[in-house]
């Protein structure tokens, strides 16, 4: 179970990865596309140059970023990667700690399911606008509902993630986030002595 879930994990990142290729990509296309516009006679000798044929690229890299955003927050982001305040939370006892982490879970699960009907509803609406450039990239059957559809898929992952953290602090308690700066250390170390060996 664990190596599949280890597989998952790495195809996640291996999609983010590729999402953020694809939108590197398309920003040095702009780049390219701006100043070659500039130099003169480049558009009439070269007539696939011409900036009217890139005003795709803007949009794409703005669905590209929608798309890491959440995916990354879906899939990828671990609980230890967030920036967290939490001084009273590593001072009380862990009996108590046990009981913020089920708190907190339950509340961003019961939010986060709570708010997919109304967004939903305001998705039934987009499923009717067009995008304004990406029909040259993806066809005229695109609509603004597809692009945000990463949204959906993150209301419906990140409840299921924090259900089995509130699962694990139920049976197991809240030890392994007092330890999560030793875990990094030792991911780090191994990650030298990989170096190291090649």
């Amino acid at each position: 179970m664990k190596r599949l879930i280890n597989g998952a994990s790495r195809l996640t990142e291996f999609m983010a990865a590729m999402m953020m290729a694809a939108m590197f990509a398309t920003f040095i296309i702009q780049i390219f596309i701006r100043y070659s516009a500039r130099v003169p006679g480049v558009a009439e000798a070269v007539p696939f140059l011409s900036p009217e044929n890139f005003g795709w690229t803007l949009e794409f890299c703005l669905l590209m970023w929608i798309w890491l955003v959440f995916w990354g927050n879906a899939f990828i982001v671990r609980e230890r990667d967030h920036v967290t305040f939490d001084i009273l939370y590593q001072g009380v006892n862990p009996a108590l700690r046990k009981w913020f982490v089920i708190v907190a879970a339950l509340a961003i699960i019961i939010g986060l399911l709570a708010s997919i009907g109304p967004t939903w509803d305001r998705f039934y609406i987009l499923r009717l606008k067009r995008t304004a450039t990406l029909e040259t990239l993806f066809g005229a059957d695109v609509r603004m509902l597809h692009i945000y559809m990463i949204y959906i898929a993150f209301l419906l992952i990140v409840p299921v993630r924090y259900a089995i953290r509130g699962w694990k602090a139920w049976r197991l308690g809240a030890e392994e986030d007092l330890h999560h700066y030793e875990a990094l250390a030792r991911e780090k170390g191994k990650d030298i002595h990989k170096a190291d060996d090649t």
